[in-house]
């Protein structure tokens, strides 16, 4: 540490909620696929389940075009200033979901032709929210992946400090479905779903935002001592020389593209099935009321996948002793038996299970992918998060699929492949070695 002192657990507190912002709005974004689905194609045919994925895309299109910035920034302003821009693009983001509901409601008639569809004007305004949003997350992680593996905090190792934080963004990631389906959108049937019904709630939120980009700027946030390279130093190598960390950034390429699209997919998955009559059922029943609200099949199959991987985090939190590459190996593998049997059976409920093997397999990668990087870490955390951008494409690819292949249920293969990848990263790639 800059300071001589033993950390205090501030610090460590204070990012974790921001990590759990981060988890709960992710998946707020992701969850309004569905719902915009209805509000804003219910013109579109042709390319109705691609368009619908482009909300996910640019979300995660942030992550590939703006993590970088977040490692120099960490490099010449420190970790509390880049942490306090990344959540000022969050107020930008989410004010741009609220003027997009302002969009449809003065300017009704503003649609653009793609293709054979005719898409609302204020469907393109939500997607630049999406993207700013994408760009806040992807900058907060910048920041906090490498502060929380770094911070010794006495009792605690990396990769157990990185299950926590992970864990408490889980949990986030966990109640947005309810949100989406309980809050934003109470009482209102799918069907019935209005873009115009945003502004209000986004704004509120925005407004929560920036209530803790307040309380943040008046917090002591110390320096990490030796993860940060001097602005004015001219680094020896470049960070993509360490094979390591190259191959870690491609793992999580494949990481991120398979739990989100379980995540965001998922619920689509479910309102095909129900649309031709074979939706799944919970004990027999097609609805779940919880707390008077009407949560929905789909809702209730995202929370359990989202929580599955709240509560492994949680366990494993524990198993502090327990090496990542060992977790990465034994989940890969569980995960990749689950899928299998998910595909041939077209049974979501095991599909949504694969959550608790997710539920590990960020922190495995990141701390494996870090390993001995001393001052280049900053920038490879900058360049580690643009392997993120899996969570564009995959979502977006499964939908072309889908909408080629007329189903869901084949276009899982995608995210069969991906966690192969992962179980080749965590056998063989996870090695340091140098490219030069």
């Amino acid at each position: 540490m800059t300071d001589k002192k033993t950390p205090t657990a501030g610090p460590f507190l204070v990012l974790t909620f921001i990590y759990f912002i981060v988890g709960f709005l992710t998946t707020v974004n992701g969850q309004f696929q569905g719902p915009m689905k209805v509000a804003f194609l219910s013109n579109a045919d042709e390319l109705r389940n691609t368009l619908t994925t482009l909300i996910s895309f640019f979300f995660f299109l942030g992550y590939l075009l703006n993590s970088s910035t977040g490692g120099k920034w960490i490099n010449r302003h420190g970790y509390k200033t880049t942490l306090m821009r990344a959540l000022g693009v969050m107020c930008g983001g989410l004010l741009m979901y609220a003027l997009s509901s302002w969009v449809v409601k003065i300017y009704p008639d503003l649609h653009v032709t793609v293709g054979t569809d005719s898409i609302p004007g204020a469907y393109f305004v939500f997607l630049f929210g999406s993207y700013l949003m994408g760009t806040s997350a992807a900058l907060l992680q910048v920041v906090i992946n490498p502060y929380i593996a770094a911070y010794e905090l006495p009792g605690t190792k990396p990769v157990q400090r990185m299950n926590i934080v992970c864990a408490t963004n889980s949990f986030g990631t966990t109640i947005a479905p309810f949100f989406v389906t309980g809050i934003i959108f109470a009482g209102v049937a799918i069907e019935s779903v209005t873009a115009d019904s945003l502004l209000i709630p986004f704004i509120l939120i925005a407004l929560c935002i920036a209530v803790t980009l307040l309380v943040t700027s008046r917090l002591h946030l110390p320096d990490i001592e030796g993860t940060r390279s001097n602005p004015e130093e001219k680094l020896e190598r470049s960070v993509w020389s360490f094979r390591h960390l190259t191959l870690g950034v491609v793992a999580i390429f494949f990481y991120v593209g398979t739990e989100v699209a379980v995540g965001v997919n998922v619920n689509l998955h479910a309102m095909e099935l129900i649309e031709k009559g074979l939706g799944p059922s919970f004990f027999g029943k097609d609805h779940i009321v919880l707390w008077g609200l009407d949560l929905g099949i789909p809702a209730l199959l995202a929370t359990l996948y989202w929580g599955g991987l709240m509560v492994g985090r949680l366990i494993f939190s524990f198993f502090k002793n327990v090496p990542p590459r060992l977790l990465l190996i034994v989940t890969t593998i569980l995960a990749t038996i689950l899928i299998i049997i998910a595909i041939i059976s077209n049974n979501l409920w095991v599909l949504v299970s694969v959550g608790l093997c997710h539920s590990v397999m960020w922190g495995c990668i990141f701390t494996l992918a870090i390993d001995k990087l001393g001052k280049y870490t900053s920038k490879a955390s900058g360049v580690f998060m643009m392997g993120v951008f899996g969570g564009a494409v995959f979502p977006v690819l499964q939908g072309i699929l889908a909408d080629a292949w007329g189903g869901w249920q084949w276009t899982w293969v995608i995210a069969l492949i991906c966690e192969l990848f992962m179980l080749y990263y965590a056998l063989h790639g996870y090695k340091p070695k140098s490219l030069q």
